[in-house]
């Protein structure tokens, strides 16, 4: 693995941990963190405050739960519609008045959760050495804003500020005392009544822009210099910025650090070039004896199992079929009159089986596909996808249920003839997709479990599993139920966590390939043309699919993870997307 994408998948393993506690602190399902940012479902949340973004890298990863746990504070303890009604029209104001709200939020974290707080208390402690370290505190904006922050953090939270902050930050607290006044003492007083609060905080962050403002213009020239070498230095390191963003972002200004692109915009999803993109029939990715070889093997961990198989497909039967009627049958002693037995009543005048009724079958109306995800990372679980996905097929044969198993990959590392073609072309910036996928049909709708196992099998060839690009393999699956009068659509995804194209990430910035799950996702949940499910193999993908369960495919022997996914289907599988 090199370097680049080793240290891709540490930053996503550090996203997916934050993600977890974000979830768990604000007691919001549907919140993620990708690339850096905050997002609901398919909505991205704004930055809020300055402090809350580490640096890949180059903070630890107390820094990044301490991030983790003021953004979910914010969640949780702010009104968010209110915020955005108070905030005022200036750049500066703005980004003032989003600093002292967050302030607000953490120092109301309970006092039990001990870990939470000093979390919190890291990660400003860290985001002051590295602003004074930034040179920032040499001008005038910077040493301002850094000034307010430490006083009133300190004035709301109660946290002293450290000796060396102190000293640095003593002539310029003196200068502002007047400024201040007595509003630090009003934030700490009213720090729970958020309206109360947001008024003190909007007077003390005009009158603190104000200042900045008259001292730029006193400066004059001498400033604009040193603007200029401030401008110089945040190519390295930090950077203030003042944008406002538009509203349908929901973003507010910040002071950010300029190295890291995660909160830069995720742009729209494209495909560099689809010309090395293919499909295929898995079984014919394996030779012959080779897939005899895995097909022997999974019967042998089909046949350890346990599972009774026509168990499962009549539970599969009473969750996923309807009763229909199934044609008429006659002889019956109620129902509607059968005029071709009439002359039997007047041979047998007590004879009463003359009519004829509709009974009703269980049918099942329904495609279910399964999608598997074979990337690197799935790899050590190819035996127990497998054998989950081959024992399901079994029972929805036996449930009448029409079903697939497809899977997607790359067709090699690290971007392959793609990446190649957009290197020749001189790298232009914002490629989009630059890898080539191979998407994999390993059971076709179209053949029985009998007559398609072998391909199952081929879910066991391990040179299969290179990267993923999910979002489009998501698109192609649900395509292939379109058309085919199924009044239910259900796709199961089987992945163990974010997308992964190194090359696509690299290129194009974190965020990139997951956004655009997201987005597909939720696109054709909204649209009824499929309901995605998230299948989280030892990971919850509640970040990814609005509708998710965690399986743990060790139990798979016990029964246990047949049930949990059963239980799952039973809950989630609505009959609300008609064809």
């Amino acid at each position: 693995m090199s370097e680049e994408r080793a240290l891709a998948r540490r930053q996503r393993k550090v996203e997916e941990l934050c993600a977890a506690a974000i979830r768990a602190v604000s007691g919001e399902p549907r919140l993620q963190w990708r690339g850096g940012r905050l997002w609901q479902g398919s909505r991205r949340l704004p930055r809020f405050a300055a402090h809350l973004h580490p640096v890949f890298g180059e903070a630890d990863l107390a820094s990044f739960r301490g991030a983790a746990d003021g953004l979910a504070l914010r969640v949780a303890l702010s009104d968010a519609a209110l915020h955005q009604r108070l905030q005022p029209a200036g750049a500066v104001e703005r980004m003032l008045f989003d600093m002292l709200e967050q302030f607000r939020v953490e120092s109301l974290a309970p006092a039990v959760q001990r870990g939470v707080r000093r979390n919190l208390e890291h990660r400003f402690r860290a985001w002051s050495d590295e602003f004074i370290a930034s040179g920032f505190t040499e001008g005038v904006m910077g040493i301002t804003v850094f000034t307010l922050a430490q006083v009133a953090r300190s004035a709301v939270t109660g946290e002293e500020i450290p000796e060396l902050v102190a000293d640095l930050i003593e002539t310029t607290r003196g200068r502002l005392s007047p400024v201040f006044g007595g509003a630090m003492r009003e934030l700490g007083r009213r720090r729970h009544d958020q309206a109360a609060y947001a008024s003190v905080a909007l007077a003390l962050a005009a009158r603190i822009a104000r200042r900045v403002r008259d001292l730029r213009q006193r400066a004059g020239e001498a400033d604009e210099q040193a603007d200029a070498q401030e401008t110089e230095r945040s190519r390295n390191g930090f950077e203030v910025v003042l944008e406002v963003e538009s509203a349908d972002s929901g973003a507010l200004p910040l002071v950010v650090s300029a190295r890291s692109e995660v909160d830069r915009e995720v742009a729209a999803y494209r495909v560099y070039s689809r010309e090395w993109d293919r499909e295929a029939t898995a079984a014919q990715l394996v030779r012959a004896e080779e897939l005899r070889e895995m097909r022997q093997r999974l019967d042998s961990l089909a046949a350890a199992s346990a599972v009774h198989v026509g168990r499962l497909g009549a539970q599969l039967r009473a969750l996923l079929a309807r009763p229909q009627a199934d044609g008429w049958e006659g002889g019956r002693e109620q129902g509607r009159i059968d005029g071709r037995r009439l002359a039997q009543l007047i041979v047998s005048p007590a004879e009463r089986r003359l009519f004829l009724e509709q009974p009703l079958a269980p049918l099942a109306d329904c495609m279910l596909s399964f999608l598997v995800d074979c990337s690197g990372s799935m790899r050590q679980h190819a035996e127990s996808v497998a054998l989950l996905v081959d024992l399901f097929s079994r029972a929805l044969d036996l449930a009448g249920v029409d079903h697939e198993i497809l899977g997607f990959t790359t067709g090699a590392w690290n971007g392959g003839r793609a990446r190649r073609d957009w290197l020749r072309a001189g790298q232009p910036a914002q490629p989009g997709r630059l890898n080539e996928v191979l998407h994999m049909v390993f059971k076709p709708r179209e053949l029985s479990w009998r007559r398609g196992r072998a391909g199952i099998a081929a879910l066991l060839k391990p040179d299969l599993y290179r990267e993923g690009v999910d979002g489009e393999a998501v698109q192609w699956a649900a395509s292939r139920m379109q058309g085919l009068g199924h009044r239910r659509r259900l796709l199961l995804v089987l992945s163990d966590g974010c997308p992964m194209d190194t090359a696509s990430e690299l290129a194009n910035g974190p965020g990139y390939m997951e956004q655009h799950l997201v987005d597909v996702a939720a696109g054709l949940r909204d649209s009824g043309q499929a309901q995605v499910m998230g299948v989280g193999v030892g990971l919850d993908l509640g970040p990814l699919y609005a509708s998710s369960v965690a399986l743990d495919l060790s139990q798979l022997r016990g029964n246990g993870a047949l049930r949990e996914l059963l239980q799952w289907i039973a809950r989630d599988a609505s009959p609300a997307h008609a064809g």
